[in-house]
């Protein structure tokens, strides 16, 4: 019975906590463009803190923070950005609801998950930590750059923590990649200046750690932003080197000139 009663509780719990959204408090993104165009932004927020059971300390820590467009663009690229926003915050194969309808289905998922796999587990430990955030970090021209902060904890010694960029055209709404941007034959050569811009970036270093890198996979990887100075990559250092700094959830930015990438353009 006692069972029962904790999961009514979730149930009710689950059905109000996620109306926390500060709609009413949208700002613009940096208009960027020659336009001035520029992105009306709100923010869905939820949160929530639960025990395992009465009087242990052991818990379920979620909390979500996205900033999705609700202004300032076509009715269709503001579908198309926000759906991608969603599908990529909650890793889905297809958007099927609104921001909220899949956030309320991913958050009651995890508490099934935490229950499931973590009751009657005794002395280990049992808290696990989600959360995800992600907003608008600039524009340039008629593209606009978009942050996502991933931080997941399932008990142990480490937690996993992941940033990712994404790029999307403030026309269209669309999603971009690198071959939106460059003409066919561009990987080896853009790889290149890639791995330059590795040497770089990590020349604050000693030798020993740049030789830890594995050149041959520092190429276009899908993790970028844009902005005057050029393009940015990010690359997480399990992707790149043979051994890890830190937790292994270290990014190296490395940023590579427009003047160096124009050959390679579309």
């Amino acid at each position: 019975m006692k069972r029962i009663l904790i999961l009514s509780a979730i149930a009710v719990f689950c059905l109000t906590a996620c109306k926390c959204r500060n709609g009413a408090q949208g700002r613009q993104d940096n208009p960027g463009s020659p336009d001035g165009q520029s992105i009306t932004i709100e923010t869905y927020q939820d949160n929530l803190a639960m025990a395992l059971s009465e009087g242990q300390v052991d818990s379920l820590l979620f909390d979500v923070s996205l900033e999705y467009a609700s202004g300032g663009l076509s009715d269709k690229a503001k579908s198309a950005m926000n759906s991608a926003i969603i599908q990529q915050a909650f890793d889905l194969d297809e958007v099927d609801g609104s921001l909220e309808e899949v956030a309320i289905r991913y958050r009651e998922n995890l508490v099934d998950e935490y229950f499931s796999e973590n009751t009657g587990n005794g002395p280990y430990d049992s808290t696990w930590e989600d959360s995800i955030s992600g907003e608008f970090t600039g524009s340039y021209k008629n593209w606009v750059n978009y942050t996502f902060v991933y931080y997941s904890y399932r008990g142990g010694a480490h937690a996993f923590k992941t940033t990712t960029q994404l790029v999307f055209d403030k026309n269209t709404g669309a999603l971009l990649t690198e071959d939106d941007f460059f003409a066919e034959g561009y990987k080896e050569p853009v790889s290149e200046l890639l791995r330059e811009a590795v040497r770089t970036a990590l020349s604050a270093y000693n030798d020993e750690t740049l030789s830890l890198v594995e050149m041959e996979n520092v190429v276009p990887n899908g993790n970028f932003s844009v902005g005057e100075d050029g393009i940015q990559w990010f690359f997480r250092t399990y992707e790149i080197m043979s051994l890890v700094l830190g937790s292994g959830t270290t990014t190296i930015p490395c940023t590579v000139p427009w003047e160096k990438l124009n050959p390679y353009l579309k």
